[in-house]
């Protein structure tokens, strides 16, 4: 039988929280791309080389995929938060990692190899996928960073 009221000690589940987080990055990361750039600049849907209807389509799939995934990683992010379970530090680190390589995925394969769409149509593309690609690096390596400082500090001491 075990008392409730000891409190338990915390261990951070490492792996469950860098994932989470990178779930919640990639999911807010499409919702940024789907709402800023296909919704309000209305530059591009994510499938671009059809008809209207299933360009739109295409969006409300991303869209759907998007809120499904940020559900979901708010459900496991409360378990885990709830479990005490949870490093924030790591989950922080996974989520600039997620959004980090949504954007870098997007841009390079979505754009460029798949060639799905582009960032926007009628103008010199080179200076849009450098800002987009660069943007994508940066978060990409700020969440690769915190990981690493986040798992050095787990190293030397306790859970965070």
């Amino acid at each position: 039988m075990v008392d409730s009221t000891v409190p338990r000690t915390r261990t951070a589940d490492v792996r469950s929280s860098t994932l989470v987080g990178v779930l919640i990055g990639i999911a807010i990361m499409a919702a940024v791309d789907e709402i800023v750039f296909h919704q309000l600049l209305a530059w591009h849907h994510f499938y671009d080389r059809s008809t209207p209807s299933v360009a739109l389509l295409s969006d409300g799939l991303l869209h759907a995929a998007e809120v499904i995934a940020l559900v979901g990683g708010f459900f496991w992010f409360a378990d885990l938060r709830r479990r005490r379970a949870l490093s924030s530090r790591l989950a922080w680190g996974g989520f600039l990692l997620g959004a980090g390589g949504f954007q870098l995925f997007d841009g390079l394969v979505d754009h460029k190899v798949l060639r799905l769409h582009q960032i926007r149509y009628g103008v010199h593309l080179v200076p849009y996928d450098v800002v987009w690609n660069v943007a994508g690096a940066v978060l990409l390596l700020a969440g690769v960073a915190v990981l690493w400082r986040a798992r050095s500090r787990r190293s030397g001491a306790g859970p965070r």
